[in-house]
């Protein structure tokens, strides 16, 4: 049985309404984060689908070193706090270290850990020790089942708040493939699991010196990952991706949202029947 976690007032898994997680990848500045969280809420809103708004205050894993990595970490956590205060949703962001889970516990519910940082067992600890919950992104080098050990590490601390997401593993160089199993056998570990349907899309390193991405692919890996049982879809949405500072090639169009939810909601109303 899939135990539900709570996240702020959201609830994920057992039998609990399709989640949505979605924002920029990374807070560029205020008005950016301001005006798409606005724009995010209103529409789930619209489609009364539960919302988990998602930005990273820090990108820390950038293909280039000369990459943007924040605006400066307490001014970015700060604008996420104001999200979460203004539009009354709970606010999930990246850590990458220890000291890291202690400062962002401060502004957000929920604290997500990298793909590639997976199997650190000190920064799993910490980000269980601060009591919120956990959203474990699964290595693109990992076994779906290989996450309950990651997941160990969490729980080992008394705090069971645990969600894991698919976001694609490597295949050959530049590229990634969602493999629906690994969803239902993630979930058979008895914890929520959630889609990404962005970053599973990347051509990791594809641009010599940033990710490429296959964008056109979103709606229908979206759709596959929700008629394969998923609690939450994940989805990295801005204004104008061309011009996004960090994931630029992979994430949705803000205005193509409402048009993805509208598939996405009615086959999770389907696959509820049975």
């Amino acid at each position: 049985m899939v135990k539900t976690i709570n996240v702020g007032s959201v609830k994920i898994g057992g039998g609990a309404p399709l989640v949505l997680i979605a924002g920029p990848c990374v807070v560029e500045n205020r008005s950016l984060v301001m005006k798409t969280a606005e724009t995010v809420v209103r529409i789930a809103g619209k489609k009364k689908i539960p919302l988990i708004f998602k930005s990273s205050y820090k990108k820390a894993n950038r293909s280039s070193g000369g990459s943007f990595t924040t605006l400066g970490e307490e001014r970015a956590l700060a604008i996420l706090a104001e999200v979460r205060k203004e539009f009354g949703v709970p606010v999930v962001t990246d850590i990458h270290s220890e000291r890291e889970a202690e400062l962002a516990a401060d502004y957000v519910d929920m604290l997500q850990i990298p793909a590639f940082l997976c199997r650190q067992t000190e920064l799993l600890e910490a980000a269980g020790t601060t009591g919120l919950a956990v959203n474990i992104k699964k290595g693109q080098f990992m076994a779906p089942e290989d996450m309950r050990l990651a997941a160990e590490k969490v729980a080992s601390t008394g705090n069971t708040r645990i969600l894991l997401t698919e976001r694609g593993a490597t295949f050959g160089y530049h590229n990634l493939v969602v493999d629906m199993r690994s969803l239902p056998i993630m979930r058979n570990l008895g914890y929520p699991v959630a889609l990404d349907a962005t970053h599973s899309l990347q051509l990791p390193g594809g641009r010599k010196t940033s990710s490429g991405g296959q964008p056109e692919f979103i709606f229908p890996i979206a759709r596959a990952g929700v008629a394969a049982g998923c609690d939450a879809l994940f989805i990295e949405t801005h204004p104008n991706p061309a011009k996004a500072f960090s994931d630029a090639a992979s994430q949705l169009r803000l205005a193509m949202l409402e048009p993805l939810l509208n598939q996405v909601t009615a086959i999770d109303r389907l696959m509820r029947r049975f």
